[in-house]
């Protein structure tokens, strides 16, 4: 058993409460290796943001966990080294699957699990949420549950249609789970392709497609509901243009990819809505950054030089979204 607090990480209750009350949203960053990391930590630093660093099953299996654990602990003083004196760093297991790997996840030094039991049945999901909530606050781990559906594809979670949360179902669903947070369904999306082209309408300027609107009348009736209460928004990657034309123009084919516009995340993020996962973003980035090396100089073979600019760029990213999106800049000095 390892603890988190052993490792400097942090959980998420202080974080959302100070979130709600100033109308901020705390990044919640996938990442699956070292430069992801490195360029979460460096952005967090510098605009001295709290940040949730996410590991999906998937990222976890290919990192290793105790790896994983390691590299944790070395963020939180590489924090320290970049002149962040008291880092606000949580270490969140997103869409965990059981009550087994939440577990595992709690006992190898997380700070923060979710279990994702959206796709069961009401009183399942309700029950198991209730059984990893049960265990992981025996050690001060902050347990995110999910009501709702959203589409899309992430790792291992995906799903061909979404289906919105209902409001009525949600101060049932809080009471009886005592989860921490809510991660809710009210438009966005999985992946790259948040939505098809006949769910968007075509921009006559410039042709490119635009998203329909999120469901704001739902995130009121469930505030309204919930006052106060941490709600998580998933799927919520942008997907930058640029990047997506960056990779088209060196080799890679993304047509039509489409994300949620950043004007309603910043509405959002003044909300209640304390948490936005962004992961789909940084993979763009990545790639594209990648793909541009690789077109410019195709006899470049040292990792080096292209993960390196991946770092760059995804860097870049990261401070754009604490700062112009988030709002989260400056609240973890």
């Amino acid at each position: 058993m390892v603890s988190y607090k052993e490792l400097g990480l942090v959980n998420t209750r202080e974080m959302f409460a100070k979130a709600i009350k100033g109308g901020y949203a705390i990044p919640a960053f996938n990442f699956n290796n070292m430069e992801q990391l490195q360029a979460i930590i460096k952005a967090s630093a510098e605009t001295k943001s709290p940040v949730i660093l996410q590991v999906s099953k998937g990222a976890r299996n290919y990192a290793n966990q105790t790896l994983l654990r390691y590299m944790a602990q070395g963020a939180v003083e590489y924090a320290k080294e970049l002149g962040w004196e008291h880092p606000q760093i949580c270490l969140h297991l997103d869409h965990g699957d059981s009550f087994e790997l939440c577990k595992s996840c709690v006992d190898f030094g997380f700070s923060s699990v979710m279990i994702d039991a959206s796709s069961l049945p009401y009183e399942e999901n309700i029950a198991l949420t209730k059984k990893v909530v049960e265990y992981a606050h025996k050690y001060d781990v902050t347990v995110e549950a999910e009501l709702g559906v959203l589409a899309g594809v992430e790792d291992e979670v995906s799903s061909a249609v979404s289906h919105y949360t209902k409001p009525e179902e949600v101060v049932d669903f809080a009471t009886r789970t005592g989860c921490d947070s809510l991660a809710i369904s009210i438009g966005t999306s999985h992946g790259a392709y948040k939505f098809t082209p006949e769910q968007c309408t075509r921009d006559p300027k410039t042709g490119k497609l635009v998203p329909p609107p999120l469901a704001f009348d739902v995130l009121d009736a469930i505030m309204e509901q919930l006052p106060g209460f941490p709600i998580v928004l998933h799927g919520s990657s942008s997907v930058p243009q640029e990047y997506v034309d960056m990779i088209n123009k060196y080799g890679g084919k993304l047509p039509d990819a489409v994300g949620i516009p950043e004007e309603q995340l910043r509405k959002a993020a003044k909300s209640a809505v304390c948490k936005i996962n962004i992961d789909s973003d940084s993979r763009l980035a990545f790639t594209a950054a990648v793909r541009k090396v690789f077109a410019e100089k195709p006899g470049e073979f040292d990792p080096r030089k292209y993960c390196g600019p991946a770092r760059d760029l995804m860097e870049e990213l990261y401070k754009h979204k604490i700062i112009n999106v988030l709002g989260s800049n400056g609240h973890a000095e």
